[in-house]
């Protein structure tokens, strides 16, 4: 890190815990920008499982199911 970074660090550090929280969840959201693109993809997928679904294609697999074979393979 640059001399500027340790200072901030070092600034932040001092900081009662809720406002190191604060600046935490500031700094992650920062690098967690929407890619448009990617959501559009997305969007498109849980449509065209949504249609299949609707039109009997596929079916639905009760949760139960899902967390048995989830906590059977873990």
């Amino acid at each position: 890190m640059s001399g500027d970074s340790n200072q901030i660090l070092k600034n932040a550090l001092g900081l009662p815990a809720i406002e190191r929280a604060k600046i935490v969840d500031r700094l992650l959201s920062s690098l967690d920008q929407p890619d448009r693109e990617i959501d559009a993809l997305w969007r498109k997928e849980v449509e065209d499982r949504l249609k299949a679904y609707q039109q009997g294609k596929i079916k639905a697999v009760p949760l139960k199911e899902v967390l048995s074979r989830y906590l059977d393979e873990n």
